[in-house]
C-alpha cells in the first residue's frame, strides 16, 4: 500500500494526460474534481502544455516559409524537427518531400510578375537538381515520379505537357492541405502521452517477439536448404573426382613393372584419396601390388553407403478426414487443413513426400473427382476467412509438385473454382495470392492454359495490373509471370490483339516499376505479342521504340540487350500465314517433372493452437491414423526422362530453374524459378519444337554459324551450354513461324 501511496501524484497525472490527449474533456472534469474532493495529488503537466505550444509555432514556420517559397527555411526546419527515422522511411513522408522540392524549384515561375530573375530561378533549379541525384534517386523507380526528373532540363517548364498540372491553380492549395495534415500527425505523435507509450512498448513486445521468432526459423529453413543444395554439390563433385582418380590410377599401376613408380609409393598416394577413417585399415589390409587394387577400392568407394533411413509417415483414415472437413466446425476443419499441408511442405523430399503425395492423390483429399453436392474443394468458398485461406495454401502446395499439379488438371472445375475465387476475393490478401500461385503453375500445362485463356483470364490480369504500386510483391510477380505463360500461346496473342493499345500501355508501364524481379516475364510478354502485325502497328503509333529506348539508358547490360531484342522484334515485318489460327496439340506433355515447394506457403499462420489443443501432425496421428498401408515405392522415372544431352535440342518443357541452363523459347515458366534472369547470366534459349522438329525426333542439323542467336534465323539451331550470343535470360526466342509445325 505504501508503494502505491508513493507513485499515486505520478500515476493520477498519466491518467489525466491520457484524458487530455485523448479529448476526454467532460472525463477530465469530473476526475479532476473527484480527486480534489478526495485530497488526491496530481503531478504537473505544465511540460505538456508547453510542448504543445512550441509544436505549433514550428508548424507555423513552416507554412509560412511554404507560402513565401523560402526554400532554406523551410528545409533547414523540415530536418530540425520531422524525425530522420521518419523521413528515411516512410513512403509518405518521402513522397511529400519530393512534391515540396518541386514546389519551391518552380515557386519564381508561378509567383514572380513578368519575368522571374534569372540568378534566383537557377540557384532553385539546381537545389532540385542537387537533390535529385542524391536523396532523390531514391523514388526514381517509381512511375508517378519519373516524369519529374526532366524537369530540370525543359527549358520552358510552363508550356510543357508533362508539367500541366503543376501550374494549375488547384496544385498548391492541395499540397499546403497534404503538408498541414502531415504537421499535425507527426507533432501530435510526438507528444504521445506516457501511459500509451508504455501500453505499446509492453503490449507489443510479446508478439514482436513472435514475429522475430518465426521469421528467423523461416531464414533457418532456408538457410538448411541452401546448404542442402550445397552438400549435394560437393557429393557430387567428389565422386567425379574419385572416377577420374581411378582411372588416372589405372595408367600409374600399367607402370609398376616397369619400376618407374614404386608400389609403396602407389600405395601411399592411393591411400591418401581415401577418408581419415579407412586410411588405417587399407594401408594394412589391402595388397597394393596386385593388378587393378587400387583402381577397384577407389570405384567401390563411389557406391552409396548406407544413407540414414528416412521414416514414412503414418497412414491416415481419409474417409473420416474428409468427412470432419466438410461437417466439422471451422475452427477444426482449418487445423485439419494446415496439418496436411504441414505434411506435403514440411516432409523429406524424395520418397516421403511422394508417399504423402500418393496417398493423398489416391484417397482423392480434395475430391476431384467426386460427384457428391459437398466436397472439400468446396471449402475454398467457405464464409469463413480462415478456412479459405488454408484451402487455397493446400492447394498451391499440390500445384507445387509436379504430380500435385496433374491429380488437378484432371478436373476442369479445380481450375473453374480457383477463378471465381480470384476474381470474388477481396478481403484476404493471402488467399488470392495463394490462389494466384496455384493458377500460374497450372500454366505449365497446355490443356490448362487453353482454358484459362479462353475463359478471359488474360482480361482480368491486364486490369489488375493497370495499378501495380497496389499489388504486393507475391501477387505482381506470379500476376505478370502467369500472363506471359498465357501470351506465349496463339490464343493468348490473338485476346492481347484485341485491346492491343490497353496492354502495350501496361507493358510499356511495368518495364519502370521499382520491382526488378518482373523485368524478365514483361520483357518476355512484350516479345511474344509483338509477333503480331496489328499488335506491332498499334505499338509504332503509340512511340512504343521511344519509350524502350529510355529504359536502354536505365538499364543494366542483361536488360539492354533484352530490349535491343524486342526492338527488333518490333521492327520486323514478318508476316504470320494463318498461324494464329491454328489450335495446338493438348494431348502433349509439356511439364517437366519437376517440384518447387515454396516457403512462402507456410508463412503467416493465422492460427495457433490453444492449451490442450492438438495441431499439425500429432493431430492427425491422434485422432486419424489409419490402417498401415504405406510402403516404399520407387522413384518416379520421369526425373530420369528429362535429362539429356547438353548439345541436343530440348524436346519437351521445362521449367526456369529446374533447367539449369536455359528458358525455353515460347515456354512458361515460374517466378521462384528465374534466378539465372535475376542474377544476370545469360543462358541460351532454345526451342521446344524447332524448325526442323518433325514427328518427334529432333533435328539434327546443326546451327547456322552466320545466323547464330539472331530471332529471324530460321535454320535448326542445337543447345549450347556456353555462352553465346543469344536472347538473354527471360526473353523469348523468336522462330520463323512458316517452318514451325506446332506454334505456340
Amino acid at each position: 500500500m505504501g508503494d502505491i501511496l508513493a507513485h499515486e501524484s505520478e500515476l493520477l497525472g498519466l491518467v489525466k494526460e491520457y484524458l487530455d490527449f485523448a479529448e476526454f474533456e467532460d472525463t477530465l472534469k469530473t476526475f479532476s474534481k473527484e480527486c480534489k474532493m478526495k485530497g488526491k495529488p496530481l503531478s504537473k503537466t505544465a511540460g505538456g502544455s508547453l510542448k504543445d505550444s512550441k509544436s505549433l509555432i514550428i508548424q507555423k514556420n513552416l507554412i509560412t516559409a511554404f507560402d513565401n517559397g523560402d526554400q532554406k527555411v523551410f528545409f533547414s526546419l523540415w530536418e530540425e524537427h520531422v524525425p530522420s527515422s521518419i523521413r528515411d522511411h516512410d513512403s509518405l513522408a518521402q513522397k511529400l518531400e519530393f512534391y515540396l522540392h518541386i514546389h519551391f524549384a518552380i515557386y519564381l515561375l508561378k509567383h514572380s510578375i513578368g519575368r522571374p530573375d534569372k540568378e534566383d530561378l537557377d540557384e532553385r533549379i539546381s537545389y532540385f537538381r542537387t537533390y535529385l541525384e542524391t536523396k532523390g534517386a531514391a523514388l526514381s523507380q517509381t512511375t508517378e515520379f519519373l516524369p519529374f526528373y526532366a524537369l530540370p532540363f525543359v527549358p520552358n517548364p510552363m508550356v510543357h505537357p508533362s508539367f500541366k498540372e503543376l501550374f494549375q491553380d488547384s496544385w498548391t492549395p492541395e499540397l499546403k492541405l497534404k503538408l498541414e495534415k502531415f504537421l499535425a500527425l507527426i507533432f501530435k505523435a510526438s507528444n504521445t502521452p506516457k501511459l500509451l507509450t508504455l501500453y505499446k512498448e509492453n503490449g507489443q513486445s510479446n508478439k514482436e517477439t513472435s514475429q522475430q521468432l518465426h521469421q528467423q526459423l523461416v531464414e533457418a529453413e532456408r538457410r538448411s536448404m541452401t546448404y542442402l543444395k550445397r552438400y549435394n554439390k560437393i557429393q557430387a563433385d567428389y565422386h567425379n573426382l574419385i572416377g577420374v582418380t581411378a582411372e588416372l590410377v589405372d595408367s600409374l599401376e600399367a607402370t609398376v613393372s616397369g619400376k618407374m613408380i614404386t608400389p609403396e609409393y602407389l600405395q601411399s598416394v592411393c591411400v591418401r584419396l581415401f577418408s581419415d577413417q579407412m586410411r588405417q585399415s587399407l594401408a594394412h589390409s589391402v595388397d597394393f601390388t596386385r593388378p587393378g587394387t587400387a583402381s577397384t577400392m577407389l570405384r567401390a568407394s563411389l557406391a552409396p553407403g548406407k544413407l540414414k533411413d528416412v521414416p514414412l509417415l503414418p497412414s491416415l483414415d481419409y474417409e473420416k478426414l474428409k468427412k470432419d472437413l466438410i461437417l466439422g466446425s471451422d475452427r477444426l476443419k482449418a487445423f485439419l487443413l494446415q496439418a496436411l499441408r504441414w505434411r506435403l511442405t514440411t516432409s523429406h523430399p524424395g520418397e516421403q513426400r511422394e508417399t504423402v503425395l500418393e496417398a493423398y492423390i489416391g484417397n482423392d483429399l480434395l475430391d476431384c473427382h467426386s460427384h457428391s453436392q459437398r466436397t472439400v474443394l468446396q471449402l475454398l468458398h467457405s464464409k469463413s476467412e480462415v478456412v479459405r485461406q488454408y484451402m487455397a495454401r493446400l492447394i498451391n502446395a499440390f500445384a507445387s509438385l509436379a504430380g500435385g499439379r496433374l491429380y488437378l488438371a484432371q478436373s476442369t472445375k479445380v481450375l473453374r473454382m480457383l477463378e471465381e475465387r480470384l476474381k470474388e476475393e477481396d478481403e484476404d490478401i493471402v488467399t488470392r495470392e495463394n490462389v494466384l500461385g496455384a493458377l500460374q503453375k497450372f500454366s505449365l500445362r497446355r490443356p490448362l492454359q487453353t482454358a484459362m485463356i479462353r475463359d478471359g483470364l488474360i482480361f482480368w490480369l491486364i486490369d489488375i495490373l493497370k495499378e501495380p504500386d497496389c499489388l504486393s510483391d507475391y501477387t505482381l510477380e506470379y500476376s505478370v509471370a502467369l500472363l506471359m505463360n498465357l501470351c506465349l500461346r496463339s490464343a493468348g496473342k490473338n485476346m492481347c490483339a484485341k485491346v492491343a493499345g490497353l496492354v502495350l500501355k501496361v507493358l510499356s508501364d511495368l518495364l519502370g516499376h521499382e520491382n526488378h524481379e518482373i523485368q524478365p516475364y514483361v520483357n518476355g510478354a512484350l516479345y511474344s505479342i509483338l509477333s503480331i502485325p496489328s499488335i506491332r502497328e498499334e505499338a509504332r503509333a503509340m512511340g512504343m521504340e521511344d519509350i524502350l529506348r529510355c529504359f536502354i539508358k536505365e538499364g543494366n547490360a542483361e536488360m539492354v540487350r533484352q530490349i535491343e531484342f524486342i526492338i527488333k522484334q518490333l521492327n520486323s515485318e514478318e508476316l504470320l500465314d494463318g498461324v494464329l489460327e491454328s489450335d495446338d496439340d493438348e494431348d502433349e506433355d509439356d511439364e517437366e517433372d519437376h517440384d518447387t515447394m515454396e516457403a512462402d506457403l507456410d508463412k503467416d499462420e493465422l492460427i495457433q493452437p490453444q492449451l490442450g489443443e492438438l495441431s499439425g501432425e500429432k493431430l492427425l496421428t491422434t485422432e486419424y491414423l489409419g490402417i498401415m498401408t504405406n510402403t516404399g515405392k520407387t522413384r518416379r522415372k520421369g526425373l530420369v526422362g528429362v535429362q539429356q544431352s547438353a548439345h541436343e535440342p530440348l524436346r519437351r518443357p521445362v521449367t526456369p530453374g529446374g533447367h539449369r541452363t536455359a528458358v525455353l523459347e515460347d515456354h512458361p515458366i515460374s517466378p521462384q524459378m528465374a534466378q539465372h534472369a535475376r542474377k544476370g547470366s545469360v543462358p541460351l534459349l532454345t526451342s521446344t519444337h524447332p524448325p526442323g522438329y518433325k514427328g518427334g525426333e529432333p533435328s539434327t542439323s546443326e546451327p547456322c554459324a552466320s545466323c547464330s542467336g539472331l530471332p529471324s534465323c530460321s535454320h535448326p539451331r542445337t543447345h549450347v551450354s556456353g555462352p553465346v550470343s543469344a536472347p538473354p535470360a527471360g526473353l523469348i526466342a523468336a522462330i520463323n513461324p512458316s517452318s514451325d509445325p506446332a506454334p505456340a
